[in-house]
């Protein structure tokens, strides 16, 4: 894809984000799904790394390498004409310099990085670490002229026994990475809580992305609860599985 088109569908990205409260992003992981959300009507994707790794047989958590992610992911961009983000974990070893280079190379026009390194045990980065490698993917997407959204995760409430207990670290966190450059942050494994998720939503200026279930939560709640941005995680793939099984089953011998 060329310069132009990547800057262009950039741009639209984040037209998005200002125009819809919340924006919804389905989660594709191939051709065929990226293809049927956007003849459902939806404006942007987002890939997600669970699904993506499940549609090849590979292991999420970096299963795969950075180059078996953007090959996966090329063709799945090429197929559509709306702005694409992709999740890309802990960024697979790389810099941000060249976490950005790879996937803007390919077209894609949003990221989600988050704390827990995979390749390095699971370790939780920092707040301040955490905060520095989006500062360092902000600057190197700024230096190639490129607008790409950078949506912050955080997997503390993921972790905790008691997600309450780390809601004033998950909070000072979220705004580590707001004033390092983060366009969206997400807190991850609230999605259930009213009370974080508000908390959360008023707590920093950024939209805050939660994960939903497309049949089992409601638009309106997140709407009402202040959520700006809405992606499926593995959960629309997990949907389709369900339903797919409850079709075949009376076929089965």
């Amino acid at each position: 894809m060329d310069l132009r088109t990547t800057v262009e569908r950039a741009q639209r990205l984040k037209q998005l984000h200002a125009e819809y409260k919340p924006l919804v992003l389905p989660t594709v992981w191939d051709v065929w799904s990226a293809r049927t959300a956007v003849a459902a009507g939806f404006s942007a994707l987002t890939i997600g790394s669970h699904p993506l790794a499940e549609s090849r047989g590979a292991a999420d958590h970096e299963g795969q390498t950075f180059e078996e992610v953007l090959a996966a992911v090329r063709p799945i961009i090429a197929a559509v004409d709306v702005p694409v983000s992709v999740d890309l974990e802990s960024g697979y070893g790389q810099e941000p310099a060249d976490l950005v280079a790879g996937l803007t190379g390919i077209g894609g026009v949003g990221l989600n990085i988050e704390d827990t390194v995979h390749s390095e045990g699971g370790r939780v980065r920092s707040t301040q670490e955490h905060a520095s490698y989006i500062a360092g993917l902000r600057a190197a997407a700024d230096d190639a002229g490129i607008p790409l959204w950078v949506n912050g995760r955080t997997d503390l409430f993921l972790h905790a026994e008691d997600a309450s207990g780390v809601l004033d670290e998950a909070i000072g966190r979220l705004r580590a990475m707001e004033q390092a450059g983060a366009d969206s942050v997400y807190p991850v494994g609230i999605q259930d809580k009213d009370d974080l998720l508000a908390a959360v939503t008023g707590a920093v200026a950024v939209p805050v992305n939660s994960t939903a279930h497309p049949v089992k939560h409601d638009l309106e709640r997140f709407r009402r609860l202040g959520v700006g941005r809405i992606t499926y995680g593995p959960l629309l793939q997990i949907a389709l599985t369900d339903a797919m099984g409850d079709m075949l089953r009376p076929w089965a011998p």
